[in-house]
């Protein structure tokens, strides 16, 4: 009996689930709360349920891929110096809020990082990453540092010592699944549709993830002036089912 080779299956398992966890949508960080521009989008009938693919199609080619690529590099910080590392930590934080021009959508992403550390650290014991994430004039209170969802999600990942390409693939599947989510509520949107819709982007989640792994923070790119617009006419709306 190979009982290495089981107890090594057992841990890639155990990994495996691990990541699935911080990736759940029951997961207490409020990302339910947010729709990042789709609520403002769905309001003036520039998204329907019949251009909802399309829509996301174009998501993964742009903002989803700059994502992966700012998840990624957040996942390798762990592996440099203390001081290097909080200092990397600082420049892709501010690398990422200046690409995120709408407000709401900016504080989003931060509300949602910052809540996910906290629930992170509740969860496993992850002893550097307070360290790393504070800045010196937070040093107190490490919780009200800059933090956007999808580095905290890849630092994490990374401290855990879970698989790079599979962190990265794992937040950008939750990240549409959860616009999917988001657009139900907004829209004329059934389950089985929602389900046809998620199962058809599969492939280019992995195709986005796959293009990112050759860009950088500093040479990868996105324009999407739609969603930039949505998020900065949100507050505007009359009635509104999201904070974001």
């Amino acid at each position: 009996m190979n009982t290495d080779r089981d107890a090594a299956s057992d841990n890639s398992d155990l990994t495996d689930l691990r990541l699935l966890h911080l990736a759940d949508s029951a997961l207490p960080i409020g990302a339910l709360a947010h729709s990042f521009g789709l609520e403002s989008l769905v309001a003036v009938g520039l998204l329907t349920t019949g251009n909802l693919e399309e829509f996301l199609r174009g998501w993964l080619s742009e903002a989803g891929m700059l994502e992966a690529v700012f998840c990624s590099e957040a996942f390798r910080i762990p592996k440099a110096d203390l001081t290097r590392a909080r200092e990397r930590w600082a420049e892709i934080n501010a690398l990422l809020s200046a690409r995120k021009l709408a407000r709401e959508s900016r504080q989003g992403s931060l509300t949602l990082g910052r809540n996910f550390l906290f629930t992170a650290m509740a969860l496993a014991e992850i002893p550097l990453l307070g360290e790393i994430v504070a800045t010196p004039e937070r040093e107190s209170n490490w919780r009200r540092t800059d933090a956007h969802y999808c580095l905290a999600f890849g630092i994490v990942a990374g401290m855990l010592g879970f698989d790079g390409h599979r962190t990265v693939l794992t937040f950008l599947h939750q990240s549409v699944a959860s616009m999917i989510s988001g657009c139900q509520r907004l829209l004329a949107l059934g389950q089985t549709e929602a389900a046809r819709i998620l199962w058809n982007l599969k492939s280019l989640i992995v195709e986005a993830v796959e293009r990112s792994a050759a860009c950088s923070c500093d040479d990868v790119c996105s324009f999407t002036p739609l969603l930039d617009w949505g998020g900065a006419e949100h507050p505007a709306l009359s009635t509104r089912l999201f904070i974001s």
